[in-house]
């Protein structure tokens, strides 16, 4: 078994990466709830941070994100919510257009803007 990176990763950097705590809200994030930046990273943000504010000008889920910055789900969780603290990003959460029984609008926009680019 070849190990992955993030096996090879030492865990005292995602400690610091994360200031040090281990969970964020689980409600506030799920895998696949997309992530829109609302504005352009301020000098002396955290690199991840300013990382995760260019990987989101458009809608990105939670596991995409994590796997551009090749660092755990839990830990790209906890930096997001920092930036949602501070309304740096928004949260749409697919799940909420189903249950209101119609999907979203934005979305199917997305869907179709998409295929035309087919």
């Amino acid at each position: 078994m070849t190990p992955r990176p993030i096996d090879r990763e030492s865990p005292d950097r995602l400690y610091t990466v994360t200031g040090g705590r281990t969970r964020a809200d689980e409600n506030a994030f799920d895998s696949v709830s997309l992530i829109v930046s609302e504005c352009e990273p301020a000098p002396g943000m955290q690199s991840e941070h300013v990382r995760i504010l260019q990987l989101t000008r458009q809608p990105t889920a939670v596991v995409e994100i994590s796997a551009e910055l090749r660092l755990p789900v839990s830990v790209v969780k906890i930096l997001l919510r920092d930036l949602l603290d501070t309304g740096r990003i928004t949260v749409r959460h697919p799940s909420a257009a189903l249950q209101s029984g119609r999907p979203d609008p934005e979305t199917l926009r997305q869907v179709l803007s998409a295929l035309h680019d087919l």
